[in-house]
């Protein structure tokens, strides 16, 4: 009797309990049909709880801070800094070991710098407008085309100076650069039709420009700095500017390349 009754007993507590233990676990919404067969995963009632899962997920990393990219800069000052200290470690202490290291890491460097000056020569071939060799060769046969057109432009200006300019030509009868000199304005005088007004700075005579003139304050008013002879400067009688040319003994071409550069390009124009 006992036993029955505690056995009875026993059955009725676990008649008791077993709703509240099965009430006790959380009831699924997910329903087999639309979610797995029909694949309806997108649905509230289907990924609810993989939803807020990446969702707090995402809340969490967006929390995290994000690592800074290290600046080019750093970068590069951090690589010369290690390659001057392998330098500075092989040279004080020239072990095997320290000198390999050094030498390893500058080819690696130097590798980087190849590539860098590869890339660099293929964009310029490919980015016309960053060819500076498009303006002024440096090849062989496309400088040579470069300086007869540049030539045959210098000659046709020149030829139009004398409607506008004229040279002033400083000397002094002492000067012997000055004498070597005065023959090469008279040329390009004559040559060109390009009037010359000669001015002795001592009074003495000129061989190539007998009707010279005596200075007497036009050194100054030219703009030419001290008394050094020989000195060329432009006058434009247009605007009444005066463009010193130079001071020296210069060769035709020369005198013609400047005077070209001061009146036809401008600064920064052709490099």
């Amino acid at each position: 009797m006992k036993t029955l009754s505690a056995l009875s007993l026993a059955a009725v507590l676990v008649a008791a309990t077993g709703p509240v233990l099965a009430q006790s676990e959380p009831q699924s919404t997910r329903d087999p049909f639309y979610c797995d067969e029909r694949k309806l995963g997108t649905w509230f009632y289907c990924n609810s709880e993989e939803a807020k899962r990446k969702a707090r997920e995402r809340a969490k990393q967006q929390q995290q801070p994000q690592p800074q990219a290290v600046p080019a800069v750093e970068r590069m000052a951090a690589i010369t800094k290690q390659l001057d200290e392998l330098k500075a470690l092989a040279v004080l202490e020239p072990t095997s070991e320290n000198v390999v290291n050094y030498i390893r890491f500058q080819r690696e460097q130097l590798d980087r710098a190849s590539t860098f000056a590869d890339v660099w020569g293929r964009a310029i071939w490919q980015t016309p407008e960053l060819d500076y060799t498009l303006e002024r060769p440096v090849s062989t046969l496309a400088k040579q085309t470069w300086l007869e057109d540049r030539k045959s432009q210098r000659e046709g200006s020149m030829a139009a100076l004398s409607e506008r300019y004229g040279l002033f030509y400083f000397y002094s009868s002492s000067c012997s650069a000055c004498r070597t000199f005065s023959p090469v304005i008279r040329a390009l005088s004559d040559n060109y039709g390009l009037e010359v007004l000669a001015v002795s700075m001592d009074g003495g005579p000129n061989e190539a420009f007998p009707n010279y003139v005596v200075d007497s304050g036009q050194y100054q008013r030219m703009g030419l700095q001290g008394s050094a002879v020989p000195a060329l400067v432009l006058f434009d009688t247009a605007t009444k500017q005066q463009i010193p040319i130079g001071y020296g003994v210069m060769a035709a071409d020369e005198v013609m390349q400047r005077i070209f550069y001061l009146t036809q390009i401008e600064p920064g124009s052709d490099y």
